[in-house]
């Protein structure tokens, strides 16, 4: 298996590339020769790292869009296509989260995040996979995390979206086979981006949550991300310490497992 090749008309599109891993994603990608077109909906931080990949010999495109709504996803792929672009490569990276326990929760809020996390990946999977398969190659990243294999309780909508990502893209690889299309899930554990701090906690909170051993940075969950695809791996998770905190989690009891998530999570401090 590898990446599609680069090619003139031919664009990686990454989602919520305006920060943390999506940039290093996108800056992975350039590196390794590919355009890229960057999503989200800061168009100013989108033409800063557009800057930078052209001023690096690369080539990338800024499409400004709001994920959470449906008729912007919509219009995304005829926005390429009106670039003169082919998406060879759709790497679904926006996401945010909600904080605190259900019972205390603002709907919309819940709303807009399983709209963002979980509606957003399948409808552009839905857009994108057709073109990807008619054309015999492609490449899908869907970006999930650690907190696929278990409950959390502090994040509970979160969490289950993320382990919608991960069952929906493992049923894609499993459709995709022989297409020339790969699908891969991307699970990070905790890193430096400035997500924690959106969904309402601090970093000192998630660190004292989290041990550092488990902590990886952006760059290198980008280039373990964009090995993994070049590879058709089904999930990659990066860092040994996460791989084993993965593995653990799934076979452990949930009566176990639940107090202990539970008591640990700043979300659940009174």
């Amino acid at each position: 298996m590898s990446l599609p090749a680069p090619g003139p008309d031919r664009t990686a599109v990454v989602t919520g590339a305006s920060s943390g891993i999506g940039a290093e994603i996108a800056r992975e990608l350039a590196r390794r020769g590919h355009q890229v077109t960057l999503v989200a909906r800061t168009v100013s931080k989108l033409q800063d790292l557009a800057a930078e990949i052209t001023a690096a010999g690369g080539r990338a495109d800024v499409i400004g869009a709001d994920l959470s709504d449906r008729a912007a996803r919509a219009q995304l792929l005829d926005r390429l296509t009106d670039l003169g672009l082919v998406p060879d490569i759709l790497v679904n990276n926006a996401g945010l989260s909600t904080l605190g326990p259900v019972s205390r929760a603002d709907p919309a809020a819940e709303m807009n995040m399983i709209e963002v996390d979980v509606v957003a990946v399948a409808d552009l999977c839905t857009r994108f996979l057709p073109g990807m398969v008619d054309r015999g190659r492609g490449a899908v990243l869907n970006v999930a995390s650690t907190a696929a294999f278990q409950p959390l309780p502090g994040q509970a909508g979160y969490g289950a979206g993320k382990a919608f990502v991960l069952s929906y893209t493992q049923s894609l690889a499993g459709e995709l086979r022989g297409t020339g299309v790969t699908a891969t899930t991307l699970c990070p554990g905790p890193v430096d981006t400035g997500f924690g701090e959106a969904a309402g906690f601090s970093k000192a909170d998630a660190e004292e949550a989290l041990p550092a051993v488990m902590w990886v940075g952006a760059a290198e969950v980008a280039r373990a991300a964009v090995d993994g695809m070049a590879k058709g791996r089904l999930v990659v998770i990066p860092g040994r310490v996460n791989r084993l905190a993965a593995a653990v989690s799934q076979v452990t009891p949930r009566s176990l497992l639940l107090p202990v998530l539970a008591r640990s999570h700043p979300g659940l401090r009174e």
